[in-house]
């Protein structure tokens, strides 16, 4: 994947893994976990967590929330904090960008708001045929998934598949398994939401 060119004030993603690498590394120190623990915690190899933690892999959405899980912490504490903590802009050519998956032909998610201690995450995706999108999701608390574009099918461990269309949105408890699906091989613009419980 090519490196995309940061925004101004916003770390590049080389520096992003680093940073991240080293927030996991320090949170798992403290939690007096060993590599080896926090890995079979998150459901990661060991060597893939140690290129995370020393900045040579960034992790993916869902990796991300595996480790913040696994520390007992909020995905957005692993993520480096916008300069204020007031009134933060983010404009269409910024957010940290979130790979949903651990492979290369993963869709690339904008974390337009995931912030350390905050309750809210907003993720927008463009989806387009052929990216990965399939992997089972867990978290905690509600999860809203809202489509801008496009459609998409959201499948729900013991519900099935909710159809949703351009404005269509749903929710349901992050607990809940879900995973995405294009339909008819159409592209979708999607904003997930999640709100953590404090």
């Amino acid at each position: 994947m090519n490196e995309t060119a940061a925004a101004p004030g916003e770390p590049n993603e080389s520096s992003l893994a680093e940073l991240v690498g080293s927030v996991v590394r320090e949170l798992r120190e403290k939690s007096g976990l060993s590599m080896r623990e926090l890995a079979k915690r998150a459901g990661i190899s060991q060597p893939f967590l140690s290129q995370i933690e020393r900045g040579v892999s960034a992790p993916s959405m869902l990796t991300t929330y595996r480790l913040a899980a696994a520390l007992a912490v909020t995905p957005g504490d692993l993520l480096p904090s916008p300069a204020t903590d007031q009134v933060t802009v983010v404009r269409a050519d910024e957010g940290v960008r979130l790979p949903v998956g651990d492979r290369p032909d993963a869709a690339i998610g904008r974390a337009i708001h995931m912030r350390p201690n905050s309750p809210l995450e907003v993720i927008e995706y463009l989806v387009e045929p052929g990216q990965f999108i399939g992997g089972w999701f867990e978290s905690t608390g509600v999860t809203g998934v809202y489509i801008v574009s496009g459609h998409l099918d959201v499948e729900l461990v013991g519900i099935g598949k909710i159809r949703l269309g351009p404005r269509d949105f749903v929710d349901f408890p992050s607990i809940m398994r879900d995973r995405w699906h294009l339909v008819d091989n159409q592209p979708a613009h999607v904003l997930l939401v999640i709100a953590q419980p404090r």
